[in-house]
């Protein structure tokens, strides 16, 4: 079953600036955008990826991510 990361990943082009989207799918849910968020900087430490721009949003004690742009590299 492949999750949204990585739909994402396999839906980009190579080389080319990606922002995770939001808007029309499950990732509107801040928790669940922070959750691919998260899994993508796990594909870019693995070198899949370049996170070229992030953006954290913090309140009431939690700290998620709210914007991410990357580029994908294989």
């Amino acid at each position: 079953m492949r999750t949204l990361a990585h739909s994402v990943y396999l839906d980009s082009e190579f080389g080319v600036l990606q922002d995770l989207p939001r808007a029309g799918s499950a990732l509107e849910n801040r928790f669940v955008f922070d959750a691919t968020a998260q899994e993508l900087k796990a594909m870019a430490a693995r070198g899949l990826i370049e996170i070229l721009g992030e953006h954290t949003k913090v309140s009431a004690d939690e700290s998620l991510i709210d914007r991410l742009s990357f580029k994908r590299l294989r």
